[in-house]
């Protein structure tokens, strides 16, 4: 187990503590009244709460009247799109963290620089005598916001990624199922917030020593014994400002790797791959490009032998609709120097054709098999299900679909859904030492992020048992499961969008 002592001298490369206020999601302990509202580390540097923010001493205040509201307008942007596009940079560097878990190692890239206000106004006077005593109602001005929206135009690019063999086809022949008696639904006690694992604040300071100020997801999975490694979506650095995701030190995706085996007060993350001093790189390489491929964001992690696999969605473009995206394809990447570089898999692809499943994919090896558990694109559709032998994950020819009671060849038939509803950001755990299926996801519709359990990864499932409910954790989302949570301890992460990190939950579960 790591110590998690600040006091002591020479902790290597990790930080150890955990956020001071922990804060019920069921029934608050009676000295929760007492706690601060917004966490604080051991370093005195106050974090995020996604809690709901409890009411003002003076009853609820009506939010203020924006003084312009803009109209945002379309125009058409050309853009020249090189492809291939240009080989991805592997450059890697080690990361070297003082002792002091409070110091900072980059200063010089992570502090803000103090200049001297001059001139009229610096004492912070100006502007002051306007209307701010005045009762009368201010109307808002309307402006327009003209706004590019991005039309690629591929052009020749340069040599790009050297082309990969395809697979041989190896179709697997269809074999008939049977679903398992359903489980009861999962028996969740209380749930609480353990810790904020990243930005401003968190227990392991992400913005000081990785330049990780907002980030979402940490998707979880067992690298080897004793470690694991946390993938995040959408990360910014250190101009990036609440709420939500916006900054222009932007990554699709980054790693770390965590060998902190208690959890309970937190999840130390010990490195993160870098690709300069103090930064965190992008491992799944992206355009960038609206319209083309926004972002990759990771989905799930699993490892067979020394190779790690990350599942993948390639982004075409946010949609108009709050919440949603297009996908181009869903796919795999690989890594054999245990997280440090990766190659996406130029064949092990599922194109998003007319919203096609397994564009958001949850990938567990059992046994013989790989699972595939997917929704197409967006936060509205349901599960599916698909399974391939451990020795041909980059083989898609080889996956077999669950459609109805048949694991049937991939060119045969659709996959059909294992539950009802609808599903987003899936995560699913198979518990060895109880033989239980766990599955996990934020509900759209009833705004809620659930859990299900099984007997086989094709079912039946558990009806639904709620784990967080967002009128308590408003815009909260995610609920990816630690590998290491046991049949009474649940782990898992949610993200939270205003303030834009990732944070640990804990949930008792009674058998």
């Amino acid at each position: 187990m790591v110590d998690k002592s600040w006091s002591v001298p020479g902790v290597p490369l990790c930080v150890a503590a955990a956020v001071a206020a922990t804060i019920g999601f069921t029934a608050a302990p009676a000295s929760a009244e007492t706690l601060p509202w917004l966490p604080v580390n051991a370093c005195g540097e106050t974090g995020f709460n996604p809690a709901k923010e409890p009411p003002s001493p003076g009853g609820p205040l009506l939010p203020p009247i924006p003084p312009t509201v803009s109209i945002p307008i379309p125009y058409p942007d050309f853009v020249p799109v090189p492809v291939p596009g240009p080989r991805v940079d592997q450059t890697r560097v080690a990361q070297d963290l003082p002792a002091d878990p409070c110091a900072d190692p980059c200063p010089d890239l992570t502090d803000d620089v103090d200049e001297p206000e001059t001139g009229p106004g610096s004492s912070g006077s100006a502007g002051s005598s306007g209307s701010s005593g005045s009762s009368a109602l201010t109307i808002p001005k309307i402006s327009i916001d003209p706004r590019p929206e991005t039309i690629p135009i591929p052009v020749p690019g340069g040599p790009g990624p050297e082309p990969q063999p395809a697979p041989p086809v190896e179709i697997n022949p269809a074999v008939r199922g049977s679903l398992t008696a359903a489980m009861a639904k999962p028996a969740v006690g209380d749930v609480r917030l353990v810790s904020q694992l990243t930005g401003q604040g968190s227990e392991n300071r992400t913005d000081k020593r990785w330049q990780v100020d907002g980030t979402d997801l940490g998707i979880t999975w067992e690298t080897r014994p004793g470690e694991v490694a946390v993938a995040f979506g959408d990360t910014f650095g250190k101009d990036w400002t609440p709420p939500g995701a916006f900054g222009e030190d932007w990554r699709s995706n980054v790693l770390g790797h965590s060998t902190d085996t208690d959890l309970s007060d937190g999840m130390t993350i010990d490195s993160m791959v870098q690709d300069s001093r103090c930064h965190a790189a992008e491992i799944i390489d992206s355009r960038h490009i609206n319209n083309f491929e926004t972002t990759t964001i990771p989905t799930s992690g699993f490892a067979i032998g020394d190779r790690q696999y990350l599942s993948y969605m390639s982004v075409k473009r946010w949609s108009m609709v709050p919440g949603m995206w297009y996908t181009n394809y869903g796919g795999i990447a690989y890594s054999d120097d245990n997280g440090q570089t990766w190659i996406k898999d130029q064949h092990a692809k599922w194109d998003n054709i007319f919203g096609a499943r397994f564009q958001v994919s949850a990938m567990v090896p059992h046994g013989d098999y790989v699972y595939m558990f997917g929704t197409p694109n967006g936060r509205i559709g349901t599960i599916g299900l698909a399974r391939v032998p451990v020795d041909q994950v980059l083989n898609t020819t080889s996956y077999q679909y669950w459609s109805d009671g048949t694991w049937t060849p991939v060119s045969q038939r659709l996959a059909t859904p294992i539950v009802g509803g609808v599903a987003s950001e899936l995560s699913v755990r198979y518990d060895a030492a109880a033989d239980t299926w766990q599955m996990s996801y934020l509900e759209p519709v009833g705004g809620s992020i659930i859990l299900r359990q099984s007997s086989s990864p094709q079912g039946a499932w558990s009806d639904a048992a709620t784990l967080v409910d967002t009128a308590d954790y408003p815009k909260a989302y995610g609920g990816f499961i630690h590998p290491w949570s046991t049949g009474e301890d649940l782990y898992f992460t949610i993200s939270e969008w205003d303030s834009y990190n990732v944070y640990l939950m804990h949930a008792s579960l009674h058998p």
